[in-house]
């Protein structure tokens, strides 16, 4: 072992018994370029992350304007700072009237949390109701609303009152009663393979959730800034939630989160107590400048009208007699080979071949593409004869 992958292994705390090791040297576009000077096509982008891929110059100098105006100056909500409230009023333009206001928070998992405390102060109720087989993040709260059990046994206990109901399974909402604060679901549930909502099924949690008094919360931390081929999951189902949970992608390679919903709800959070969700680092201004330049580069061009097309090419250039099924859709895509070994040799194989692809938490049988949605035709064609060329292997 090399001495910065020992320093790595030694001194950097773990997630995983066996990690892949890649030392990155650089990166550009769909690829990434190790030590050696060994490129690799990338089908993950940061795990949704990266979304007008890698060191693109529109993100990279509107970082650096803004780091040559000012970096952090103060905690969230005292100063007026034109990189949050351009990127707040923008999102507002592109956003259902509902849903005007924004809390920009460092990260997915506190996006969870602020919507889970807003929806607390709003309905006056206590329980949360998730999907099983839904992810949310690991912090304390939105690991208590994972519907995982093996993730979290060792952690409890975790917050009371969180219940859950199954994704597509309508027999199960009765559970959202005139008790429960919130629903938090994913408009297509990632962890578990990118499951996609069937026979209306949003719509019919939404109408429960009507019933009931009960605020519905999506969780768009991997959907959002245009990887279904909409801005925003939602308006594939015509489906508004009441409070929108956004991360990942919205930061183009850098770390935001946010959670928005209307100004009269958000509000809540200002009296008794005042300060009700405080941080000192959300809304960062220069990630807010990189989050406001991606936004507007989307908006301003064909890159998520052209996401449907690119799906397509993922399809008609993965059929092969082991891929079992291709779930998902836009560039958020789950290969299903049935197999948990050739799962493993396939993304082992891949990277060896010069191709990065990546594993699902809840599913061992899937093999994850998420791409930067700049991704080009021929990059789309090349990955997918490198992994058709290891499964005839």
């Amino acid at each position: 072992m090399d001495a910065a992958k020992e320093i790595f292994k030694k001194h950097q705390a773990q997630t995983f018994p066996t990690p892949s090791c890649l030392e990155i040297k650089s990166a550009k576009g769909s690829y990434i370029t190790d030590v050696e000077g060994k490129q690799y096509l990338d089908f993950v982008a940061g795990v949704s992350a990266c979304t007008l891929g890698h060191s693109n110059s529109i993100i990279t100098n509107a970082v650096k304007k803004q780091l040559n105006k000012y970096s952090h100056v103060m905690v969230y909500g005292e100063y007026v700072q034109n990189p949050q409230y351009k990127l707040a009023e923008l999102l507002a333009k592109n956003l259902p009237t509902s849903l005007n206001t924004t809390y920009f928070t460092n990260s997915g998992t506190e996006a969870i949390e602020g919507a889970m405390k807003l929806a607390k102060r709003a309905t006056g109720r206590s329980e949360i109701i998730s999907c099983k087989n839904s992810y949310h993040g690991s912090t304390q709260g939105s690991l208590s609303i994972m519907g995982n059990e093996r993730k979290k046994a060792n952690y409890r206990p975790l917050l009371p009152s969180c219940n859950q109901i199954h994704f597509n399974d309508d027999s199960t909402l009765a559970n959202i009663t005139n008790k429960t604060a919130a629903v938090v679901i994913e408009p297509i549930q990632g962890a578990s393979g990118f499951i996609s909502p069937e026979n209306n099924f949003l719509l019919n949690v939404k109408k429960k959730c009507a019933e009931t008094g009960t605020l519905l919360i999506f969780d768009e931390i991997q959907t959002c800034y245009g990887r279904l081929g909409t801005l925003f999951g939602f308006e594939c189902y015509n489906v508004i939630p009441d409070i929108l949970c956004l991360a990942k992608g919205m930061g183009a390679g850098m770390p935001i989160g946010a959670f928005i919903s209307s100004n009269k709800l958000m509000n809540l959070l200002t009296f008794e107590p005042s300060l009700g969700h405080i941080t000192t680092f959300g809304g960062h201004p220069v990630n807010c400048a990189a989050s406001l330049a991606c936004l507007e580069h989307l908006i301003s061009t064909e890159i998520i009208n052209d996401i449907e097309e690119k799906e397509r090419l993922f399809r008609a250039n993965l059929i092969h007699s082991k891929i079992k099924e291709i779930r998902g859709k836009g560039l958020m895509l789950a290969i299903e080979l049935d197999d948990e070994s050739l799962v493993r040799k396939v993304v082992d194989k891949s990277l060896e071949k010069g191709l990065i692809l990546f594993y699902f938490l809840f599913t061992d049988t899937a093999i994850r593409i998420t791409p930067p949605l700049t991704i080009s035709d021929n990059d789309i064609i090349k990955g997918c004869k490198i992994i058709k060329s290891i499964l005839d292997e």
